[in-house]
């Protein structure tokens, strides 16, 4: 009897470890398997731009549950960028499309180009194309073309004042002065595919890996992850997450000291594009679009659903601390939070959530094993909620 009662624990035991098992899940309802090139969010709706029969933009409002093609239904989309209330979309040879009501109609506008790339700072939207470099717009409208005008820009981002500009075998440039001027970067021999900023760091996804600089460009080094190409970066607080060429998703959880490889359900895919929204990571991939939630993935962990009355921040554990901390936070409602890190100077260095949560408690590591000892501050923003406070690094 006790031997059947072993054998049936096993079976149970055995039985719950598959099912529990965290995996990326297919979430292409209503789009299909079909290659896709772009994503982008605007509050709960995200944004899929196909390269499949002209299959155009697709939106979803339920995480991805199911999708339905807008109106632009005719075009190759490469690029896509959400900027306030516009939506503005990349085509293959016809230039930028824009919406301005969440994608319920497009309008045309008078770039006519290849469209890779789209980026926005509080001035300008911009545009990398195939092989006329770097445009802009403030109207939505109207493009002029900028000085770094006869490269091909796969990648643009922007951080501050500074826009990046990630070219095919020429590297990185950077503008300070909203692209009137710019200045090839010591990165200046690779094919640059993907930009994406996380406080003081530039992470830069290239046809050797990934390289980081963390003072703007100025100097690069080539990180771990060094053998692959990367199509795609994503940043969610101290997690970056790179989409490959034909080796699935990678993920660091230390801005970019260590990588993982993380393709449980989704196989040795390529990865064109990746999003997060509504705590989940989405991936466009050459068969359509998967999800996983992004606490499997990330150094944020969901304690408890309890019911709670208030915001509440926590004093960090251990402080001083060397390099690892963990910040704990109450959310009592549903919010958009943010949680971001400042050092004595009260520059951000590190944002290590932006995004809404569900109702419950949080906790999530800080890595600062690339950071100098010293004083730094975290606040976290809720609605009207603020609350700031200090901790200290000391290696």
């Amino acid at each position: 009897m006790k031997t059947l009662q072993f054998v049936l624990f096993l079976i149970l035991f055995n039985t719950f470890q598959l099912t529990s098992k965290a995996d990326w899940l297919q979430a292409s309802s209503g789009m299909g398997n079909i290659p896709v090139l772009s994503l982008t969010t605007n509050g709960n709706t995200i944004f899929a731009g196909s390269y499949f029969n002209f299959g155009g933009v697709y939106l979803t409002t339920n995480s991805g549950a199911t999708w339905s093609q807008s109106t632009l239904n005719n075009r190759n989309i490469y690029s896509l960028v959400a900027n306030g209330n516009n939506i503005f979309a990349g085509t293959y040879l016809l230039g930028v499309y824009y919406s301005s009501n969440n994608g319920a109609s497009w309008s045309t506008t008078s770039l006519s180009a290849t469209v890779l790339s789209l980026a926005y700072n509080n001035s300008y939207t911009y545009a990398g194309t195939e092989l006329s470099g770097v445009y802009r717009t403030n109207d939505n409208v109207n493009w002029q073309s900028t000085s770094l005008n006869d490269r091909h820009v796969r990648s643009l981002a922007v951080n501050g004042n500074i826009i990046f500009a990630g070219t095919m075998v020429d590297g990185v440039y950077l503008s300070t002065n909203d692209g009137a001027n710019w200045t090839q970067t010591s990165l200046n021999s690779v094919n640059v595919y993907a930009l994406s900023v996380s406080g003081a760091f530039i992470f830069a996804g290239t046809n050797a890996g990934i390289y980081l600089s963390s003072n703007n460009g100025s100097n690069w080094i080539q990180t771990s992850l060094n053998n692959q190409i990367i199509n795609v970066l994503a940043i969610y607080g101290n997690s970056i997450f790179a989409g490959t060429e034909g080796n699935g998703v990678f993920i660091s959880n230390n801005n970019g000291v260590n990588w993982i490889q993380k393709n449980e359900g989704l196989g040795n895919g390529f990865i064109f594009s990746l999003c997060i929204n509504n705590n989940y990571v989405f991936a466009g991939s050459n068969i359509g679009v998967y999800r996983r939630p992004i606490g499997e993935l990330t150094n944020i962990h969901s304690i408890s659903n309890n019911v709670l009355h208030s915001f509440m921040l926590y004093q960090n554990y251990p402080n001083p601390f060397n390099p690892t901390t963990e910040i704990k936070f109450d959310v009592p409602n549903s919010s958009i939070v943010n949680l971001i890190i400042f050092d004595a100077l009260g520059k951000e260095v590190a944002a290590l959530v932006d995004e809404e949560l569900n109702a419950g408690e949080y906790s999530i590591d800080w890595n600062a094993s690339t950071y100098p000892s010293g004083i730094y501050f975290y606040r976290l923003v809720a609605g009207e909620f603020t609350e700031t406070k200090k901790m200290v690094l000391i290696k």
